[in-house]
């Protein structure tokens, strides 16, 4: 059977971005701004995982990068937001591998084209933690590593909401059920329900323990539930709403042994949550595994999986995307150069992909870690 991809499901090169940069995070990538045609990219970490200050504002109809001001404290592994007056928010991370995780948070004002410090900062630093928007207009924020007691680090239970119009954060009593970081939250019904899924939580071994457990916090009474686990712990993978009430996962790190056999490399599984049922259902699973990939909404019912890889070791960034809709994957065009943990943002069909690592290891001509400046964009 012959594959056919639209002549409209293409990428085309797009003016590079101001710094080469990796965006390791769930929540830390690109956001659509309030008028739907303008994407704004911040902070992540260079070559050397140093976090950077950079910022812009990228106009998918004019194809063009603005340059914004420079971010109060460098980031990465934090979260970016959009706020209901147009503006975005920037919460926690940590300035370096090594680094504390931070409790501050900015605000962008595209008017302005400035960033501005929330006078109150959260009550735990974190990082690798979830921020989303909720129907009050307000902003969840949960999990991720912070501080342990002591000395040393741990996954977060604890959760907090920030009040843009006051500009104050309130602590979400007792918290999530499970510690976890590097976990996604999905917004439902309009954000009055948020879905948290999967992540890891540090055990002292090399690598860290992958999560199926699954939560859901309700906005009217402010308060946590567990719901149905996935059929495969995952971190480094997707969430992405269908609907208010459907939500599609796709891939993660490597598993390694499971009931289905041993996979070295990263998931090809995926599974569909239905918000009435309370519980996960397996779907059509993708021609290969990647994680660290990146997946957006283009229309109702309708995902772009993009970029990727199987393992962060001695690899190159995959250039694939896969559309995913009816329960069923359909190819689209490859991007114009492969990467995995970047940043990347969709309005409608309008897709924007930036940065990224596109080699790393004995795969990498000069350095253990190639990064990208170039940019892409696919539907203009």
């Amino acid at each position: 059977m012959t594959t056919v991809i639209l002549a409209a499901d293409a990428w085309s090169a797009a003016p590079q971005y101001a710094v080469a940069a990796r965006w390791h995070g769930q929540h830390d990538t690109a956001v659509v701004l309030k008028d739907a045609t303008k994407v704004l990219v911040a902070g992540g970490a260079d070559a050397a995982g140093v976090s950077v200050k950079q910022s812009a504002v990228f106009d998918l109809t004019a194809g063009t990068w603005k340059a914004a001001a420079l971010l109060g404290s460098a980031r990465q592994l934090h979260t970016l937001t959009p706020l209901p007056n147009g503006k975005a928010l920037i919460t926690g991370g940590r300035v370096g591998p090594a680094g504390a995780p931070l409790n501050t948070a900015e605000v962008f004002d595209p008017e302005a084209n400035s960033w501005q410090n929330v006078a109150q900062n959260m009550a735990d630093g974190r990082w690798g933690h979830s921020a989303v928007p909720l129907s009050n207009g307000n902003v969840l924020v949960a999990g991720g590593i912070g501080a342990r007691p002591g000395g040393g680090l741990m996954a977060l239970r604890s959760a907090e909401v920030f009040n843009p119009t006051a500009g104050t954060w309130t602590t979400v009593e007792n918290g999530m059920t499970d510690a976890r970081a590097g976990h996604t939250a999905v917004v439902l019904q309009g954000g009055a329900k948020v879905l948290v899924c999967g992540g890891s939580v540090p055990i002292g071994a090399a690598d860290d323990a992958d999560l199926a457990f699954c939560e859901l916090y309700d906005t009217a009474t402010g308060k946590w539930q567990p719901t149905g686990s996935l059929h495969h712990p995952r971190s480094a993978h997707t969430a992405t709403a269908l609907s208010a009430t459907t939500v599609l996962i796709t891939g993660g790190r490597a598993p390694g042994a499971t009931a289905e056999g041993f996979d070295p490399f990263a998931r090809a599984t995926a599974e569909v949550y239905d918000l009435a049922a309370g519980a996960w259902q397996d779907v059509a699973a993708m021609p290969a595994g990647r994680a660290s990939h990146r997946a957006v909404a283009i229309a109702e019912g309708k995902v772009l999986v993009v970029g990727g890889a199987d393992h962060p070791a001695n690899e190159t960034g995959y250039r694939g995307a896969l559309q995913f809709s009816a329960g069923a994957w359909t190819p689209y065009a490859g991007l114009l150069e492969g990467r995995w943990a970047f940043s990347a943002a969709a309005s409608g069909a309008k897709v924007l992909v930036a940065g990224g690592i596109t080699r790393t290891g004995l795969a990498a001509a000069e350095k253990p870690v190639e990064l990208t400046t170039t940019a892409e964009r696919s539907g203009a």
